[in-house]
Formats: structure tokens, C-alpha cells, sequence
């Protein structure tokens, strides 16, 4: 063991030790690491074998992919009650529950098999599957729009602080938005440049162009701006689909995307080229283009009400002061469940990476933190959320109804997904550079003889597309440990080739199975380097802060002045 590990080591053994009178005596001895060291010997309690095993359960056929409020959700669900409870975690949500339960709309939409748009020269018609998908919007047994004129609105962003507003007061009313994927990114002063920000993501989109009226969205799908092949947009947005139930907030009638191909025709049938439209968005004096097309569309859609949960599990902290404070780890237990069968007939989106894999890491690091001898002294609490693949929804209710408030959350560390190819020299840190958790992670990973990098995939707006995104807007300070790509033993270029791999191949497919080729040495490292990570946030004196100027100390200024008051 290195010199800066073998310091962590000792301050964290100080401090748990400094907890009781019990251990205040035995602290002549923590330099001797290893044996002697408490957290040393939890720690090497993360192993391979600790985290196979609930990869392997929670991704079996058994399962069903673990969609939100099925069979198999309510068993996975159980399962991690189930082990939980051998760990030795007390439940963590209210009244002395497991679950933190919440409600679901499941929304089908009878997607038709075509989507015809007329202009004064001719008209087209797109197939369904091949060139577009669409959702509804609603929440409603009927969506529907009428003789809607498509105008095309760039990047769909209204961003005072950028001086950009792609819409210039324009009147979006029965009309449907064609919007660009992504945010720009020529400039790294506007909009962080390559780095996409939450204006880039799908979501985004959506809401954008119904707070101006617009009945419905289709979003122009490449496979650069989205950041995953046109299959991932037809496995994830076709069968149910599930949201919170709607509240007052405006909605379209519905939802689409096409692909570059069909956006292309769709303009060139108002007599518009797309490749010219696309380059007059990149500039702040952008206005709407009506593109002289008009369609009328309509669908039936099936609603459902299905109920799911997170599943909380608590060590709670061991000072008197600090123990109302929590160090939140989170790791999503759903997946896309019975879909449309890939090639083979495989129908079951078994989730084995996305995201079997970061509930194991979680609950390997719950079992190496609860055989300390004493508790940390702020609380530490496992949240196993659902819903994450519908839009972060299990996070985002737990956000607006935490069981610590936002200003007594110290972190949040997230896992999604897992190093499946071996030990890295590097470890990716999404959320890098935002708050002071930087320095904790940097040391920690020197330590395991790695460099701390950030977003390897900045382009894809990671930091918006999972739990972490849900505690950073209320204030949280949060991060997303995920596997490097300098691959120890490997060549330049192999560890971008396994992700990319990945990606165009398995990512939110049925073919995203366990099998016994996965090497979880990285997957080991990882979890060590969070168990670290959030056991020194756990004992230090101050909570970690977003950096001056970031996007979330708004936030979390306003979270720590609720609790002060």
C-alpha cells in the first residue's frame, strides 16, 4: 500500500475510533494497516464474488427485465430487501419501511404504422419502427393533433444566461416543433462547448416547446447528437411508458423522434434543405422556420396504474450532532423488462450492465461499511431507486420527498452500470470539476495508482441521464463513478472499442446478459474507490460544497438555508 492510501486509512480509523471510548484506546496501533486497520479489512470485503452474485439473480430470465411495477420488479425488489436484511441495514424509509412506494402511469400508445405530412407540392409518408417513433404526451385515452403546421426550432432552448432563445417570442400554438438533438458546442464558453448540459437532453426538449404551446415534438435522432444508435430510440420509446402522474405542468399531444434521413425528406418537402437549417440554429439570432408542411395525427393510448418503489436501507450515524446528515449512495434496480424480440426472439431486456451491475457495487459497499466496528458519523443511507429508464422518476420522487432534507444530505454517489473488462489506470468522475468531492476522489484514486477523469463522453450529457441529475437540482452535492478506458495490459483505443461496443450493441437490448467472460477486477476498483469515497464524507466535519458558480449552488445554498432557519 502506497503512502496516501495508508494516510486514508489512518485518519478514517482515527475518526471512526474517535466515536467511542472503546476505540479512543486502541489508536496507538492504526499505523499498522492491514489486520490492524478496521477499514482496511471492510474494505477488502468488496470482491468478485460479493457482487457476482446479485448480478446473476437480478438479470436472470426469472425477472423479466424488471420493468416498473411488474412481476419481476416487485421480485427484485424483495431481493434487495432480502439482502439488505443480511447485511444487517435497517430500513431507511418512513415508519420503519423498506420501500419508499410511489405511483405510476403506464401510458401505451397505439403507435400507427404510418405518418403522413402534406405540403402545397406533394405529401410523405413515413413507416413507423424504420424512420420514426412517437408517444403521447398526455395522459390520456386519446392524442391527437389537427391540421398541425411543423416548424422547425432549432436546438428548442430558451437559456437567459447563454443570451439564447431559439423560439424570439414566436407563437407555437397547434403547432409541432422539429427540434435538433444536443446543445451547441463550437464554443466551449456557450453551453460548456462539447460538454452537453441538461438543454441537450431529450427531456429538455420536450418540455421546452410545450411551455410554448406546441402540440407535439420530434426530435431529429443522429446517432453523434443522441449518443447511442436509432435501436436504443425504438426499444426504449415503444410499449408502456411510464411517468408520474401529471400534474398542472404543460404537455404536447405527443412525442416523437425521427431519423436524420426522414427529418431531411420531411423539410426538403417544404422546399427547405436540412444541412442549412441546422447551420442557421447555430447562431443566437436564430428565428422558428415554418417549413410549409401541416399533418394530422392521432392515436389511442392504454393507461395504466402500476405502483413501484425505492428501496431504502439506513446505518445510521454514531455522532449526536452529525447523524440527522446522510451520505446518500444510489444505484437503480429497474430496467426496460418484456420489449420487442431482437433477431433471435429474445423479448427479456435483462439489465445485467444497465443496471444489475451498480446495485451490486452498492450492496457489496453497504456489507464492507456495516462490518466497521463502529458507524460513521453521519448516517449512511442505500437507495435502490426505480424507474430510472423512465426518466429518472424513482430519484425524482424521492427528491421531492427525501427522508433527510436537502440541506442535511452531504453527497450523493451514484453507480450505473460496471466495469465488466478489467483493472484501469484511469476511473471515470462525472461530475468532475463541480464540487469540492473532486479532491476526495483524486486522492483516493491515486491511492489505487489512477488518474481521475472527467466525462470520457462528455458529448452525451451523462451527468443529466441518471440519479445523480435528481440530488444535484435540489442541491446535493453528487457524482457518478464510472469505469475508466485506459485498460491495464490493453492497447491504445481497446477500452473506448468494449464501451462504444456496448453501446451499438447491448445498451438497452435484450442482449444485455451475464455471462462468465466479465472480468470484475475494475468493477472491484470502483466499488472500493465509493466505498472510500463516501466513508470520508461520512466522518469529515463539513459537508462537500458545489464549486463557486456552479449550476447547483443555488440550490443547495437555498437546501442549507431552509435547515439554518
Amino acid at each position: 500500500m502506497n503512502a496516501i492510501k495508508t494516510l486514508l486509512a489512518t485518519i478514517i480509523f482515527v475518526l471512526l475510533a474517535a466515536c467511542s471510548s472503546e476505540q479512543a484506546d486502541s489508536t496507538d496501533s492504526v499505523g499498522a494497516v492491514g489486520d490492524v486497520n478496521p477499514a482496511e479489512r471492510a474494505v477488502a470485503l468488496i470482491t468478485a464474488e460479493s457482487m457476482r452474485g446479485p448480478i446473476i439473480e437480478l438479470s436472470d430470465d426469472r425477472y423479466e427485465g424488471r420493468g416498473p411495477g411488474s412481476a419481476g420488479d416487485r421480485m427484485a425488489r424483495q431481493y434487495i430487501i432480502e439482502q439488505m436484511q443480511d447485511i444487517g441495514l435497517q430500513p431507511g424509509a418512513a415508519d420503519g419501511a423498506w420501500e419508499q412506494t410511489f405511483n405510476l402511469i403506464g401510458v401505451t400508445a397505439e403507435q400507427p404504422s404510418s405518418w403522413e405530412f402534406e405540403a402545397d407540392d406533394g405529401s410523405l409518408t413515413f413507416k413507423q419502427w424504420d424512420q420514426f417513433i412517437v408517444g403521447s404526451g398526455v395522459q390520456a385515452e386519446r392524442a391527437e393533433v389537427a391540421d398541425a403546421e411543423v416548424v422547425f426550432v432549432g436546438y428548442g432552448i430558451q437559456a437567459p444566461e447563454y443570451d439564447w432563445d431559439d423560439f424570439k417570442g414566436v407563437d407555437l400554438t397547434g403547432k409541432i416543433a422539429l427540434i435538433m438533438n444536443n446543445d451547441p458546442d463550437w464554443d466551449p464558453d456557450l453551453f460548456a462547448g462539447e460538454t452537453r448540459l441538461y438543454y441537450g437532453r431529450w427531456g429538455y426538449k420536450y418540455e421546452s416547446v410545450a411551455r410554448q404551446g406546441a402540440v407535439g415534438a420530434i426530435i431529429i435522432h443522429t446517432t453523434p447528437s443522441a449518443g447511442y444508435p436509432f435501436q436504443v430510440v425504438q426499444t426504449s420509446w415503444t410499449g408502456e411508458q411510464f411517468e408520474l402522474p401529471a400534474g398542472d405542468e404543460p404537455r404536447s399531444q405527443i412525442e416523437a423522434w425521427v431519423t436524420e434521413d426522414a427529418a431531411r425528406q420531411l423539410v426538403a418537402l417544404g422546399g427547405h434543405d436540412l444541412d442549412a437549417l441546422r447551420e442557421a440554429a447555430d447562431n443566437r439570432d436564430f428565428q422558428p422556420v415554418p417549413l410549409g408542411v401541416s399533418t394530422s395525427f392521432g392515436m389511442d393510448v392504454s393507461l395504466t396504474k402500476v405502483e413501484t418503489a425505492n428501496v431504502l436501507g439506513l446505518i445510521p450515524g454514531s455522532d449526536p450532532e452529525l447523524k440527522d446528515e446522510a451520505v446518500i449512495y444510489t444505484a437503480h434496480h429497474d430496467h426496460l423488462g418484456i420489449g420487442t424480440p431482437n433477431a433471435e426472439g429474445d423479448a427479456i431486456y435483462n439489465g445485467a450492465m444497465d443496471n444489475a451491475a451498480g446495485v451490486s457495487q452498492i450492496l457489496a459497499i453497504a456489507r464492507a461499511i456495516i462490518s466497521l466496528p463502529q458507524p460513521a458519523r453521519r448516517s449512511i443511507l442505500f437507495a435502490f431507486v426505480g424507474a430510472e429508464e423512465q426518466g429518472l422518476l424513482g430519484s425524482m420522487y424521492y427528491a421531492a420527498n427525501p427522508t433527510f432534507p436537502p440541506g442535511k444530505i452531504a453527497a450523493n454517489i451514484n453507480y450505473d452500470g460496471g466495469n465488466i473488462w478489467g483493472h484501469t489506470h484511469d476511473v471515470t468522475y462525472i461530475g468532475l470539476g463541480k464540487s469540492t468531492i473532486d479532491d476526495i476522489v483524486e486522492s483516493i484514486a491515486q491511492s489505487q495508482q489512477r488518474v481521475v477523469k472527467a466525462d470520457q463522453y462528455a458529448d452525451r450529457g451523462y451527468f443529466y441521464r441518471s440519479d445523480q441529475f435528481s440530488f444535484a437540482k435540489i442541491g446535493v452535492p453528487a457524482l457518478y463513478l464510472d469505469s475508466g478506458t485506459d485498460y491495464v495490459d490493453r492497447p491504445a483505443g481497446w477500452g473506448k472499442e468494449q464501451h462504444d461496443h456496448y453501446t451499438e450493441v447491448h445498451y438497452h437490448q435484450p442482449s444485455d446478459e451475464y455471462d462468465d467472460s466479465w472480468n470484475f477486477d475494475g468493477m472491484i476498483d470502483d466499488a472500493r474507490l465509493g466505498f472510500w469515497t463516501g466513508l470520508s464524507i461520512a466522518v469529515a466535519d463539513e459537508m462537500p460544497r458545489w464549486n463557486p458558480g456552479d449550476e447547483f449552488e443555488a440550490a443547495r445554498l437555498e437546501a442549507l438555508e431552509a435547515v439554518a432557519q
